[in-house]
């Protein structure tokens, strides 16, 4: 039965992923690893990076709007707002979605970013469909990009396998079929802020020949405290949207933040969803921390079809997280 609400539905999607494949084998060349090593503890084999040091986020971000306006014969002043998530934009200000907009003709939008770590893109997808449902906007993109090889150092054998480069996109417009965003929960706390950050480059610790020389401007993680705390935050808000919808998890597709594998594997057992059920592209793409959601939507799109169940589920720094519940709403052509 159609209950004829308005909600806010993904009808396009698109990625950019850069063409340069860095291996396990070649990181061994940089720091003392092996893929042995980095494979049996987070399940990454390659990483696509963005080579060209002239190139910054916005680049990826812009290919995959352009994309995916064009392939859906989409004027780009049909676009009524922008919303980026990204913790590696071009520069501080100005914001990110605005140097999109301009790389994409976008000419009547609002655009603002948002810095939620990894769980950015959740975030910016309910914020934007609360600007569908409301009718202020009918057409609205969210694009999330990283070039986290901008900010990992890479003689630091712990957390330079991790990260890779990239972007994509969505189209959110209004849907009264039933299909759409259903259900968001959406958390943080702050309380894990020193085990996960970039420790300068803000108004704290402004850059100067101090911090460079410290190497401050680069990804910070502690590992077991992150992944306790993933594991818990994740599984909690996930059961917590299967349970309180009365959802089968044989029933679902579950698109995890692509960080660690053994996390992953934890939270879809907690939640009872069947392996095959469970999407991941983590060995080929990395974690490409807000975009690891969109891209995984991407990879695997014309695996859905119109109605299935998508449960999304992130857990970034600060600590942030969330899940989201949406039906699939683009038909295969």
């Amino acid at each position: 039965m159609i209950d004829n609400k308005v909600r806010a539905a993904i009808t396009a999607i698109e990625a950019y992923l850069p063409s340069y494949v860095l291996t396990n084998d070649e990181l061994t060349q940089l720091v003392d690893t092996s893929d042995d090593w980095i494979m049996s503890r987070v399940g990454i084999r390659e990483r696509r990076i963005l080579k060209d040091p002239n190139l910054g986020m916005t680049y990826m971000a812009i290919q995959a709007v352009n994309t995916m306006l064009e392939k859906n014969n989409i004027d780009p002043s049909e676009i009524d707002g922008i919303i980026c998530s990204t913790v590696t934009p071009d520069m501080i200000f100005p914001a990110s979605a605005s140097i999109i907009a301009n790389g994409c003709g976008i000419k009547n939008a609002m655009s603002f970013d948002m810095n939620v770590g990894c769980a950015g893109f959740i975030h910016a997808l309910k914020t934007a469909s609360l600007y569908v449902e409301s009718g202020f906007c009918k057409k609205m993109i969210v694009v999330s990009g990283e070039k986290m090889s901008s900010i990992v150092d890479y003689t630091d054998r712990n957390t330079c396998p991790l990260f890779g480069d990239g972007a994509a996109a969505i189209l959110l417009e209004p849907c009264a079929d039933g299909n759409g965003l259903q259900d968001a929960i959406l958390r943080s706390d702050g309380v894990g802020k020193d085990f996960l950050h970039m420790k300068a480059g803000g108004s704290l610790r402004p850059a100067s020949a101090d911090t460079v020389n410290n190497g401050e401007h680069f990804v910070y993680q502690e590992g077991k405290n992150v992944y306790k705390w993933a594991v818990s935050k994740m599984s909690e808000v996930s059961c917590e949207i299967i349970e309180r919808n009365h959802l089968d998890p044989n029933n679902v597709y579950f698109l995890p933040h692509q960080a660690n594998m053994r996390i992953i594997e934890a939270v879809g057992a907690r939640m009872g969803v069947p392996n095959e059920r469970i999407l991941i592209n983590i060995e080929e793409r990395a974690n490409t921390s807000s975009a690891t959601i969109p891209i995984l939507m991407w990879d695997n799109r014309d695996l859905f079809i119109k109605g299935d169940n998508l449960i999304l589920a992130s857990f970034g720094a600060g600590f942030a997280w969330g899940a989201i519940w949406l039906k699939w709403d683009i038909a295969h052509k």
